[in-house]
């Protein structure tokens, strides 16, 4: 007889022995129980030192372990030289009056292939060039994310210029005239040392693009800098002048005839959407809830995006992606569309004005800015909520005069030409320099 049926029997007779055995019985069932949860305590110790493996693995691939560092679009040195508080730029350096042709510079920022902002900047330096003047170009590119292969590169998507080009620059040449482009550029500007005129080539409000801030600050204490402005429109003008005191002149935006005209007098029944989501002074977000609205609606109607690649956007609806589009294929796509959704909730874009020329009417957000231009005939105007401005955008798209509407609107749009407004510029460049 073996011992564990031994005690079993002893247990039967004796009860201190049968309670004996049942003590031991449980002891081995605890120890069991004991080991199995030291085992599972190792097994999880394990997994946790080894997902505090990967955690590190994963904040090494993405930098997280790096030193955090200040994005700093204009130098910190170019921002505390620039001290506008005790001495303004405002032209105190006696300046002789100079002949024409005159040597103008400009320092601008980096760009890609699809700037509407550098556009401009480069159709007014390739008329004053075709005007005899000479200029420079000096990019300002503090955080140096471009190459000066790469701007060069870049330049071939724009008007086509002569001027010299120069890339991050320690020192600017003295000339007649140094324009700053944006916020970036003002500053080198201002600690600029020459005895040129200073003016501030102003397409925008830029303390609106960021949160209020350091940036937003860094951008309005350039409009204190004492420049003279030239602005794009009359709205920006009018508030630089008003609230900090510049000196302003403006000109008007402008199209080209070669570029944007009429093509396509059969019924259209296409829309477009202004989509730059990257840009939020564009109103991606409203447009898309006033473009679900449209569709429920009217679901006959085919829908183009441009401006921006969406594709990576969930989108309620179906659409058209265009991206950015070169010239010829933007001019394509307006004459196929009778109408389009076109924000603005800083300065005017580009777009209304050249739709127009192409016979497609733009549908806008009424604001104070938006109506502040000289070519507010055949724009369409709408409250900023989805409802309105889907109603507003099927009105203007199915109007019954459709292809009248859009001949006359072509028609009107060609009197604002980029020529006159850039002759405007150097009229006001020859007055003063000259």
């Amino acid at each position: 007889m073996n011992s564990k049926k031994a005690i079993k029997l002893v247990g039967k007779k004796i009860p201190f022995a049968k309670q004996y055995a049942h003590h031991r019985a449980l002891s081995t069932v605890v120890q069991s129980q004991k080991d199995e949860i030291t085992g599972l305590r190792e097994t999880v110790e394990r997994l946790e030192s080894r997902n505090e493996e990967w955690a590190r693995e994963v904040r090494s691939l993405r930098g997280e372990d790096k030193p955090q560092t200040i994005i700093w679009p204009v130098t910190p040195e170019d921002i505390v030289a620039a001290d506008w508080r005790s001495k303004k730029s405002k032209d105190r350096v006696v300046r002789k009056k100079t002949k024409p042709p005159l040597t103008i510079s400009w320092v601008i920022p980096p760009m890609g292939q699809g700037s509407g902002g550098h556009a401009d900047i480069f159709r007014t330096i390739n008329f004053l060039e075709s005007k005899g003047h000479h200029c420079r170009v000096y990019f300002y590119d503090a955080l140096k994310h471009s190459s000066y292969e790469d701007l060069r590169h870049n330049l071939t998507h724009y008007s086509p210029i002569k001027a010299e080009i120069f890339y991050n620059s320690s020192e600017i040449a003295d000339c007649d005239a140094i324009f700053a482009t944006n916020w970036y550029t003002a500053y080198p500007v201002y600690n600029f040392k020459g005895t040129a005129k200073k003016y501030y080539y102003v397409q925008d409000f830029e303390p609106y693009f960021d949160a209020v801030g350091s940036y937003s600050t860094f951008a309005e204490n350039t409009y204190k800098f004492g420049f003279r402005g030239i602005t794009l429109g009359k709205w920006l003008a009018e508030k630089l002048s008003n609230e900090y005191g510049m000196e302003c002149d403006s000109f008007e935006l402008g199209t080209e005839t070669k570029e944007y005209f009429l093509k396509n007098s059969k019924p259209r029944k296409k829309i477009l959407f202004y989509a730059r989501p990257v840009t939020p002074r564009r109103g991606f977000e409203l447009g898309i809830l006033t473009l679900e609205l449209f569709h429920k609606e009217h679901p006959e109607y085919e829908i183009n995006f441009l401006g921006w690649d969406t594709s990576k956007y969930v989108i309620s609806f179906p659409y058209v992606n265009h991206g950015i589009l070169s010239v010829d294929k933007l001019n394509d796509l307006y004459n196929d569309c009778s109408a389009g959704l076109v924000l603005s909730f800083t300065n005017m874009s580009l777009l209304p004005l050249e739709m127009l020329a192409s016979g497609c009417i733009p549908v806008m957000n009424d604001a104070y800015h938006t109506r502040k231009v000289s070519y507010t005939k055949f724009l369409t105007y709408s409250e900023p909520s989805p409802t309105a401005l889907s109603e507003a955008l099927y009105k203007a798209a199915s109007a019954p005069d459709q292809k009248d509407i859009s001949r006359r609107a072509a028609e009107y749009a060609q009197q604002f030409q980029w020529n006159e407004s850039n002759t405007l510029i150097e009229k006001l460049l020859l007055k003063e320099l000259t």
